[in-house]
């Protein structure tokens, strides 16, 4: 919901994170998989309720989606490395809810598999809209820098970063945070779907 004002406010400071990266030859596409690895990390720290560790591994994870898009823009984008970029993002929200699912399955099975549902849900129909958009050749001012077109909503990526290390912080409480959530992946998906098919449905 905020992610274009957070890009604004914080693509200087990555811009200026990224130089020492530059200089070193590390690339974009090795700062996201890094990213990745870190991220895929927490899992088994989540597992063993480490979630102090967990919470780290995440927050350095999304550092590191900032730092590749800024080294990037820098350097070369392509669209391999948006590709990249996303799909692996994709497949760390998710995994994250998975392991405080494997951590107390008795509990968080129901819960998480549900947000996981409308994780499935939100980044389907984004990524579908990302296509037809390309084929249309629609703008998409908000997001000029990314290498598809980004559909906008109630929950975004700063919204679900927040909702992971919320997990991290009173895990006691992924109930909770796991329905809100799902509620607000549900609503952006329901938008998504209605305002994608209406916007396709004018262009013929």
């Amino acid at each position: 919901m905020i992610d274009p004002l957070l890009n604004k406010i914080l693509r200087p400071p990555l811009a200026l994170a990224a130089k020492p990266l530059i200089r070193l030859g590390i690339s974009a596409n090795q700062v996201t998989i890094f990213g990745f690895v870190l991220g895929i990390l927490a899992v088994p720290a989540i597992i063993a309720e480490q979630f102090n560790l967990a919470l780290v591994l995440i927050l350095l994870n999304r550092a590191c989606d900032g730092l590749d898009g800024a080294v990037a823009r820098q350097t070369r984008a392509t669209d391999a490395g948006g590709f990249l970029d996303i799909s692996l993002d994709f497949i760390f929200y998710s995994a994250i809810v998975f392991a405080f699912i494997v951590s107390h399955p008795e509990q968080n099975a129901v819960a998480g598999s549900l947000l996981m549902l409308s994780f499935t849900a939100t980044g389907s129909c984004f990524l579908a809209f990302a296509v037809m958009a390309s084929k249309h050749k629609i703008d998409n001012p908000q997001y000029p820098n990314k290498s598809m077109h980004y559909m906008g909503g109630l929950a975004e990526g700063f919204e679900t970063i927040v909702v992971l290390c919320l997990f991290c912080l009173f895990p006691e409480n992924f109930i909770p945070i796991a329905l809100v959530y799902t509620a607000a992946c549900s609503i952006t998906a329901g938008v998504r779907i209605v305002t994608g098919y209406q916007t396709l449905i004018r262009l013929g």
